[in-house]
């Protein structure tokens, strides 16, 4: 005997608004802090009456700010793996003193000088790494010695400025890709290429992005918040692409770099084994070592890719002083900290972004210019820089205090 039995269609259940919108609030933040800057630069343009945004002023803001920007890219990584860096200025000082010398004193040629800077950098990586992650000394100890280390050898081998620098090496912080496209009326066509191809491959990013989140069942922004998203990216992009075409030189090298680093350390952080155990141990040390991540060896590498990182931020502020100083560098490591902070990293570890990172300290940068423009005295604009972190940091733990509430 049988029986037949009708099955009948089943309908998945409707999403509630909540969990339509539960892949916002994880990028919430984000989203807020982009939303600062283009407040702050809209705000700033009014109040300079237009000048904050004269395509000269947009260059001069990022060649004046790229060390804050490369800083803070090496930061957020120490700061996510629950470490500090307080070494970074002075590290800076002695990178930039060794390579001037290098130019000055024994009249080698730019290039090679870069790459001992470069190799300097990871040593100095590789000693505070040592001392951190196979002794065991905190991170905040180590680099509070780093700091009065290499900022005394600083002084020793730099006395006060080795100047005489080449041109080549000046160009590096001070130049601007040359105009090989030619030009479109007054804009650089080079410019207005690098921004096409930028918005490209932001759009590639962020649709390969979704796709993996739906390939894992993972939550997805609404469709409509997507679009918005990448629409208000490549509008911005856009502008700043052609604001710098318009510019006295058009894209500025610094540039270059910080787009290069920014892609390289996204993607160390984002899609690699490296990055994912750095978040690991941001968030849960010791559950991290008990899943089987080495975390000294992950502890010792991020100081050595702060420390290669260092020595960039110490070419560039070297050829954009054209000059070794032993003071350079005073104050970059709170920058860098702050930037992180202001981005959106979480100041017991465990979350933020490069891209966070670079907002923040692009925030820091429009402050500074806007302020420096309505001829507002220094000692109030780091006053409110420091109201701009106070903030930021109140912001975060407001928001974690109401979440483990909720």
């Amino acid at each position: 005997m049988t029986t037949d039995t009708t099955l009948e269609p089943t309908t998945p259940p409707r999403e509630s608004f909540a969990q339509r919108f539960a892949g916002v609030s994880g990028n919430m933040r984000q989203y807020g802090i982009f939303g600062a800057l283009i407040a702050i630069v809209v705000l700033f343009q009014i109040l300079t009456k237009g000048k904050l945004l004269l395509s000269n002023n947009v260059a001069a803001l990022f060649q004046q700010n790229a060390y804050v920007m490369i800083l803070a890219i090496g930061m957020v990584m120490v700061i996510v793996a629950g470490h500090i860096d307080l070494s970074v200025g002075s590290v800076v000082a002695f990178i930039g003193g060794i390579v001037a010398l290098a130019m000055r004193d024994l009249q080698l040629d730019w290039p090679v000088a870069v790459l001992i800077g470069l190799a300097v950098g990871l040593l100095v990586g590789m000693w505070q790494g040592f001392w951190v992650a196979y002794v065991g000394i905190p991170a905040f100890i180590v680099t509070l010695a780093g700091m009065l280390l290499f900022r005394g050898l600083a002084i020793v081998l730099v006395g006060e400025t080795v100047a005489g620098l080449p041109q080549g090496f000046i160009r590096i912080s001070n130049g601007s890709l040359p105009a090989w496209l030619g030009y479109l009326d007054r804009a650089d066509a080079v410019t207005l290429v690098i921004g096409a191809i930028a918005i490209v491959a932001m759009l590639i990013s962020q649709l390969r992005a979704r796709a993996s989140l739906r390939k894992h069942e993972l939550q997805v922004e609404p469709l409509g918040l997507f679009v918005a998203k990448v629409t208000v990216i490549a509008a911005s992009i856009a502008a700043l692409a052609v604001v710098l075409s318009l510019s006295a030189g058009g894209t500025p090298i610094v540039l270059i770099i910080i787009g290069v680093l920014v892609v390289v350390y996204s993607f160390v952080m984002g899609r690699t084994v490296f990055g994912r155990h750095i978040y690991a141990i941001g968030g849960n040390r010791l559950a991290a070592g008990l899943s089987g991540v080495n975390t000294r060896r992950v502890d010792f590498w991020i100081f050595v890719h702060m420390g290669l990182l260092a020595s960039i931020a110490a070419i560039v502020t070297t050829s954009r002083a054209g000059a070794g100083v032993a003071a350079a560098g005073t104050m970059y490591e709170l920058d860098a900290i702050a930037a992180c902070f202001i981005g959106g990293a979480a100041v017991t570890g465990g979350i933020g972004r490069i891209s966070g990172a670079i907002v923040g300290a692009l925030i820091m940068g429009v402050l500074n210019m806007g302020l420096s423009i309505m001829a507002v005295d220094s000692a109030w604009q780091q006053a409110i820089k420091g109201l701009v972190l106070l903030a930021a940091v109140a912001f975060d733990l407001v928001n974690k205090r109401r979440a483990a509430g909720g």
